[in-house]
């Protein structure tokens, strides 16, 4: 339900001719992005229908292969966008979108083999189905997925000296007080202000912090 909720709130956006996020300044490097994929058109159009459609064949329980397969290059090309850009608003939640789809296709292999270049096809998928479920809590199931959580969220705040955050005020922030204060003021300044390119302003603050 979350990942066809997602797709059909960004996509019912382009289909009604909105720009997504429209509050990310053009100066940000994924608010350029957003602003130059939405003078694309038809184009921009069809990637909102793309994504309702794969939404709500994942609400169908007799489409939810189909939808998973149409899913996955959609949020694949949004959560390597975003890690690309470092954007804040979809640096945790698309990795994890990411593995709950990839979740679903390797849950219906069964179906999906068929149509992969093998010549002989197991009778097993990948994820052996029991004949009879357990009816006992899955602890093991969600402590796996609690903690690909919590990597997730310390990466996204570990992971990089330097993000350029949703604003100027916002990006300030993580460099008060510390040892690069005078550079991250600089970097955020450069993307935020200037406009310019994320990975000159990236290259300027590593010259400036080394």
């Amino acid at each position: 339900l979350s990942l066809a909720y997602a797709f059909v709130v960004a996509g019912i956006v382009k289909i009604v001719g909105e720009r997504f996020a429209s509050g990310l300044s053009v100066h940000h490097p994924m608010g350029a992005y957003l602003e130059a994929l939405y003078h694309t058109g038809y184009y921009y159009t069809f990637i909102g229908i793309a994504q309702v459609v794969a939404a709500v064949l994942l609400l169908i329980p007799r489409t939810v292969t189909l939808g998973s397969l149409l899913y996955f290059p959609i949020i694949v090309n949004i959560w390597l966008l975003s890690f690309a850009v470092r954007f804040e608003g979809s640096y945790v939640t698309s990795p994890l979108m990411v593995l709950a789809n990839l979740y679903l296709i390797i849950w219906n292999y069964d179906k999906i083999k068929y149509i992969l270049p093998y010549k002989n096809h197991s009778n097993i998928g990948i994820i052996k189905k029991p004949e009879r479920y357990n009816t006992q809590f899955p602890f093991l199931f969600f402590a796996g997925v609690l903690s690909t959580i919590l990597l997730t969220v310390t990466y996204a705040h570990y992971g990089h000296k330097a993000i350029p955050r949703n604003s100027l005020s916002d990006c300030k922030k993580q460099f008060v007080n510390t040892k690069n204060e005078a550079a991250g003021f600089k970097f955020c300044e450069c993307v935020h202000n200037n406009g310019n390119p994320m990975d000159e302003c990236l290259e300027e603050f590593e010259r400036t912090t080394d």
